[in-house]
């Protein structure tokens, strides 16, 4: 069976995203970006590991709100939008990029990146994105894999209080 399965990867046929199935499940990675705090929280066998300061969009409706699933993961990622290279100073998404699949996107529009702008953390300063640290996005990166849930939502509730009722916390 791994075998066919190892074929059916190579051949493109199934998706390497995992987990496969629903999720997530109590103990799997997720994400959770409150953009009333501007924070964004790493939960891994079933505890809060890290929350990070993030920054969200200059106006409410420009990070999209809901649970959605890693796509893309990328280091130093190209800025399309004005042709800059990876690893260039001036590049907003500074060294690392987690997209996922809001609005029925590829996971290339809307993502969590880094940035080259660190005082804009903690604000409401993207088109869209959600920022944190380069640091930050680089941890965040080597612990999440592909098939990863990312919610994004704006509430009082501690990450604790989300995380238990998506299921990601017993």
């Amino acid at each position: 069976m791994l075998k066919f399965l190892t074929s059916l990867l190579l051949l493109g046929v199934v998706s390497p995203i995992w987990p496969l199935g629903p999720n997530p499940l109590p103990g799997d990675p997720f994400v959770i970006v409150n953009k009333k705090t501007n924070e964004a929280a790493y939960i891994d066998e079933n505890i809060v590991q890290t929350v990070y300061r993030a920054a969200t969009g200059k106006t409410e409706e420009l990070t999209p709100e809901g649970l959605f699933t890693i796509t893309v993961k990328a280091t130093e990622p190209y800025y399309r939008k004005k042709d800059i290279p990876g690893g260039d100073p001036e590049n907003p998404l500074g060294t690392r990029w987690i997209g996922f699949d809001a609005e029925n996107s590829d996971g290339r529009t809307y993502g969590i990146h880094g940035t080259n702008n660190p005082a804009s953390i903690g604000t409401y300063a993207s088109l869209g994105c959600i920022r944190l640290q380069n640091e930050h996005v680089e941890a965040l990166y080597d612990q999440v894999p592909l098939g990863t849930k990312v919610l994004v939502i704006a509430t009082e509730q501690s990450f604790e209080e989300i995380a238990k009722g998506y299921g990601a916390i017993k």
